[in-house]
């Protein structure tokens, strides 16, 4: 199976997140949630210093701050946030990063706008959807960013 999308289609790596999470029942979902929160990615020196301001994700109830890069045609993803205080916001983002890290904007830009509902369905965290939601949103937009800048470029 081929990582490429037409329009309009779920990206596979994308798909297969969601396929997956949507086949567990509720503490199957809790404990995977536990166990994404352990895989997120450390935040690389090389950004510790950066002025947060502009990758500091307001509309989440937990200080997140999202990084981009984009190189070879590819996105990378890094959050910084206190894990231990915010497993299930760690969680998430280790599992959307696991879809979209190293694939081309194009992927992050087929996330489905219900992407939040339909990973968090069932487990009773509603509360968190619109800081979800607004990660997801940024996430977007860097990817957007990044795909008109290689278009013009």
């Amino acid at each position: 199976m081929s990582d490429t999308t037409s329009p309009g289609q779920i990206p596979p790596t994308i798909a297969r997140v969601l396929s997956r999470f949507q086949a567990m029942e509720r503490e199957e979902k809790m404990q995977a949630l536990v166990h994404y929160s352990k895989k997120l990615e450390p935040l690389p020196e090389r950004f510790r210093e950066v002025e947060r301001g502009s990758f500091s994700v307001p509309e989440c109830q937990t200080r997140v701050d999202l990084f981009p890069e984009h190189h070879d045609g590819k996105m990378h993803f890094y959050a910084d946030l206190n894990i231990r205080q915010s497993p299930t916001i760690a969680a998430f983002l280790s599992i959307l990063f696991s879809a979209i890290n190293d694939q081309p904007p194009e992927t992050t830009l087929a996330i489905p706008n219900d992407f939040v509902q339909q990973l968090m369905e069932g487990i009773g965290l509603s509360g968190r959807e619109v800081g979800l939601n607004a990660m997801v949103g940024r996430i977007k937009r860097y990817a957007q960013q990044a795909a008109q800048e290689a278009a013009a470029g």
